[in-house]
C-alpha cells in the first residue's frame, strides 16, 4: 500500500519538472529569439534598409569611424543607441517607433538630412556615453597641445559642451566642417567686373546704391523717413514678452539703412583688407582710439572653422561674427566712404521693421496661426501663407540662411526684417529699458551701460513668434563662445552661433 502511494505522489512531481524544463527551453528559444533579433536590427544594412539617407553611408565611410589606420569600424547603433545596460533597449524601442513612424507615415524625401546634423539636434539620437565606451582615455600620448586644451576644457563645462560641439563629423564626414583655424578662409576669388574708386556721392535723401571703394562690391541703402511710433508691444497681442512694455512714444529723425544684412561679398571686403595689413590681433581697440585711415583699423584674425557652415557665401547675410566685429566693420565703412555707417539702434530698428504698422508684424496674421509649437500644431500644422512670402525662418529656410531674393521687401523697402538671421543693434540690453524712458522720447540709445546687446528680428531657425517686430532678445558671450578652445577666446568671431548678424544704418550729416 505503501509503495502504491509512493509512486502515485511521484507522479505530479514529474509532470512538474516537465513543465519547468519546457518553460526553460521556451524561455530559452525566445531569449535567443529575441539575441538574434536584437543583433539583426542593430546591423549596419538594417538600419540604412529604413533610413533612406543614400548619403549618410557614403559619409560614414570617409570618416574616422570608419576609415582609420587602426582598422577599427564604428557602427550605427555604436553612436545611436546608448550601451548594453544604459538605457539600450528602452532607445531601441523609442528611436525604432519613430523611425517607422516616418518611414511609413511621412515623405522621407523631404526630411531635411543636413539639419539632422546639427549638434543641437543631433544630440537628441547620438549618445554621449556610446562615445566614452571607445574612448576611455581623453589625454592619450599621441594628442596634440591644442587637443589637449581642448579636453580640459570639454572637461571643464560638462553641463554645456558634448563631444558633438567639436566632433560632429567624426561619424559622418563633411568637408565643409573644420574645426581647426581656418587660415584659407576669405582668400576665394570671385570675378571682378568693376574697382571701385570712390564711394558715392549722396546730395540728397533718397535711396542709393554704396560703392566701396578698392573692391567691386556695392550694396542698396534705403531712406528712413522720419516720424513717430509705438515703441514694443500692446497688452492684447498674441504670444508677446514681457521686457516689450511699456510702450513708448518715439520720434526719430530720418536715417539710411541697408536693405538687405550684411552680405558676405561686403564683409569679406573687409576681411581681407583689415587682415592683410598685419594688424590682425585679438586685443580689443576702443572706436575712440581709432586714428584716420584704413591702415589703423585692426581687423579680424583668422575665423575657428567655417563661418559660412558650408551654405555659401556671396550675397547670403554674413554671420558668426562677434559684435565687436560688426562695429569694427562699420568703423572701417565709414573710413572708407567718407560717411557714418553704424548699427541701429534698437528704436530704428523697430521703426524700420515696422515700416508704418502697428500689428504684430508688417504683413498680414497673428502669431497665434503662424507659430508652429504646441500639441495641436504638431499635429495639424501651422498657417504659413504670407508669412513665408516676407520671412526666411523655420518652416521655409531648410535650417539655412538665403539670399535676400528670396523674400519680398517690407513697406520701406527693406529685406528680411523678420527672419534669416538675428541682427545686432548698437543699444545695450536691459529686460526693463522701456521703463527707463520718462514720457516721450526722440532718438533713444537704450540703457547706457550692460553687458549684452539687443538683437532683434528672428532667424532662419526660429518659430514665428521671434519674429514680430516687438521681440527682443539678447547677444549671449559665455553661451557663443563655450566650444572655443583658445586662451583667450576670439574677440572677432563666435564658435557656437550661426544664427546672427546685422546690417547697417548711416548717419544723415
Amino acid at each position: 500500500m505503501k509503495l502504491f502511494k509512493r509512486s502515485k505522489d511521484k507522479t505530479p512531481k514529474r509532470k512538474g519538472l516537465k513543465f519547468i524544463l519546457l518553460g526553460v527551453i521556451i524561455s530559452y528559444l525566445f531569449l535567443a529569439a529575441v539575441n538574434v533579433g536584437m543583433d539583426y536590427t542593430s546591423s549596419d544594412e538594417y538600419c540604412q534598409s529604413c533610413h533612406v539617407h543614400t548619403e549618410a553611408d557614403a559619409a560614414w565611410k570617409l570618416s574616422p569611424h570608419y576609415d582609420n589606420g587602426s582598422g577599427i569600424q564604428v557602427h550605427c547603433v555604436d553612436c545611436h543607441l546608448p550601451p548594453k545596460g544604459e538605457g539600450h533597449l528602452w532607445a531601441k524601442i523609442k528611436h525604432g517607433a519613430n523611425d517607422a513612424y516616418a518611414m511609413y507615415f511621412t515623405d522621407t524625401d523631404k526630411i531635411n538630412w543636413e539639419a539632422k546634423s546639427d549638434p543641437d539636434i543631433a544630440i537628441d539620437f547620438t549618445y554621449m556615453n556610446g562615445c566614452q565606451k571607445c574612448h576611455t582615455n581623453l589625454f592619450p600620448s599621441t594628442l596634440s597641445d591644442e587637443g589637449g586644451d581642448s579636453h580640459l576644457h570639454y572637461q571643464n563645462n560638462l553641463e554645456t559642451i558634448t563631444c558633438l560641439n567639436c566632433h560632429i563629423t567624426v561619424g559622418h564626414y563633411d568637408e565643409n566642417n573644420i574645426h581647426a583655424h581656418n587660415t584659407n578662409f576669405g582668400v576665394e576669388t570671385t570675378e571682378i567686373k568693376e574697382i571701385f574708386t570712390e564711394a558715392t556721392d549722396v546730395t540728397e535723401f533718397v535711396n542709393f546704391i554704396e560703392k566701396i571703394p578698392g573692391t567691386s562690391v556695392s550694396f542698396d541703402m534705403v531712406a528712413i523717413p522720419a516720424g513717430s511710433f509705438e515703441m514694443g508691444s500692446p497688452d492684447s497681442e498674441p504670444l508677446r514678452g514681457t521686457n516689450e512694455s511699456p510702450r513708448v512714444k518715439v520720434n526719430l529723425s530720418e536715417f539710411w539703412m541697408g536693405k538687405a544684412e550684411v552680405s558676405w561679398d561686403e564683409f569679406l571686403a573687409f576681411f581681407a583688407e583689415t587682415s592683410s595689413q598685419g594688424h590682425a590681433s585679438d586685443e580689443k581697440v576702443e572706436t575712440e582710439e581709432i586714428l584716420e585711415g584704413v591702415d589703423a583699423i585692426t581687423g579680424p584674425t583668422a575665423p575657428w572653422g567655417a563661418p559660412d557652415q558650408g551654405w555659401g557665401k556671396g550675397p547670403r547675410p554674413a554671420i558668426t561674427m562677434s559684435h565687436y566685429a560688426a562695429e569694427v566693420y562699420c568703423e572701417w565703412l565709414s573710413i572708407k566712404t567718407g560717411k557714418k555707417y553704424r548699427l541701429p539702434t534698437e528704436a530704428e530698428w523697430e521703426y524700420a521693421c515696422r515700416g508704418g504698422k502697428d500689428t504684430p508684424y508688417f504683413f498680414e496674421g497673428s502669431p497665434k496661426d503662424y507659430t508652429n509649437k504646441g500639441f495641436m500644431k504638431s499635429i495639424f500644422g501651422a498657417k504659413t501663407e504670407i508669412i513665408e512670402e516676407y520671412a526666411v525662418y523655420s518652416m521655409n529656410s531648410q535650417m539655412k540662411t538665403q539670399e535676400p531674393s528670396f523674400v519680398q521687401e517690407n513697406p520701406f523697402g527693406l529685406l528680411n526684417m523678420s527672419g534669416n538671421v538675428w541682427e545686432f543693434t548698437g543699444d545695450f540690453f536691459s529686460d526693463d529699458a522701456y521703463s527707463q524712458y520718462s514720457g516721450e522720447v526722440t532718438d533713444p540709445k537704450g540703457p547706457e551701460d550692460g553687458t549684452e546687446y539687443v538683437v532683434r528680428g528672428g532667424a532662419f531657425d526660429s518659430d514665428a513668434i521671434e519674429l514680430r517686430s516687438a521681440n527682443r532678445d539678447q547677444t549671449q558671450t559665455e553661451r557663443w563662445l563655450v566650444t572655443d578652445p583658445q586662451m583667450p577666446k576670439s574677440i572677432w568671431w563666435y564658435s557656437d552661433s550661426k544664427n546672427v548678424g546685422f546690417r547697417v544704418v548711416c548717419e544723415k550729416e
